[in-house]
């Protein structure tokens, strides 16, 4: 079963006092204690970002660990990578982050990970990077398509509800065809893939929700808020 978890925003790094969708995904797993890797590459390895996750998962139920491309933790990072049960993508610069897993062969070695069964998710760079297309901030101060991994078919905004100029932007590039249509996710969602479909969306927010967007329309979808277990389509 391949299993990919998209997060328009939210979690530990936004919200380190609400783990609800970070809790959603270890839970995931087939593993009572899953070996969970971060990979803070879009941030650069920032330090703070990878002191954060270690504050937010060393208080859940897994193995945390991390992966920096600029000081490595061993040559084999293929066998590091597959030795793990879920890769957790940080946020930050998109473009970077794909030009890294590039030359370092770790889209690859992702790809071969997924088809083994490897849960993958992030948050916002962290989220786009799995899609065919995303809009991104990674050139600059325009929010612009950029071309990603293609696990998952269409587009992919995350941030929806919290950047001012996403909904527009995503809807007029889908409008006039310079993105694929696709699926938006605000703050605090979290969009559950399993075999390339979406299986559920889950929300650490009680009015979070994410959007099936095309050349049309923006479709509102069902979302489960794991706070309080209520489900909402308003």
């Amino acid at each position: 079963m391949k299993q990919i978890i998209a997060l328009g925003g939210g979690g530990f790094s936004m919200e380190p006092a609400n783990l609800l969708l970070d809790s959603y995904i270890l839970k995931q797993s087939r593993n009572h204690k899953p070996k969970i890797c971060f990979l803070p590459t879009a941030s650069g390895d920032a330090q703070n970002y990878i002191d954060r996750f270690y504050n937010a998962f060393e208080k859940l139920t897994c193995i945390p660990s991390h992966l920096s491309l600029f000081k490595p933790p061993t040559k084999d990072i293929e066998s590091y990578i597959l030795e793990k049960d879920i890769i957790y993508v940080g946020g930050g610069n998109t473009k970077n982050l794909l030009a890294l897993w590039r030359d370092w062969n770790v889209d690859k070695i992702l790809l071969k990970g997924y088809q083994q069964g490897i849960i993958l998710t992030g948050i916002s760079a962290g989220s786009i990077c799995w899609y065919e297309e995303g809009l991104t901030d990674s050139f600059g101060d325009e929010l612009e398509p950029i071309t990603c991994l293609g696990f998952l078919q269409g587009s992919n905004s995350p941030h929806y509800d919290g950047e001012a100029n996403r909904r527009p932007t995503f809807q007029n590039l889908i409008a006039s065809r310079q993105l694929k249509p696709g699926i938006a996710a605000d703050d605090g969602v979290g969009i559950h893939y399993v075999n390339g479909e979406i299986k559920k969306i889950v929300s650490s927010r009680p009015k979070a929700r994410a959007y099936l967007v095309n050349e049309m329309k923006e479709v509102p979808l069902h979302t489960f808020y794991l706070g309080g277990g209520s489900h909402y389509d308003e």
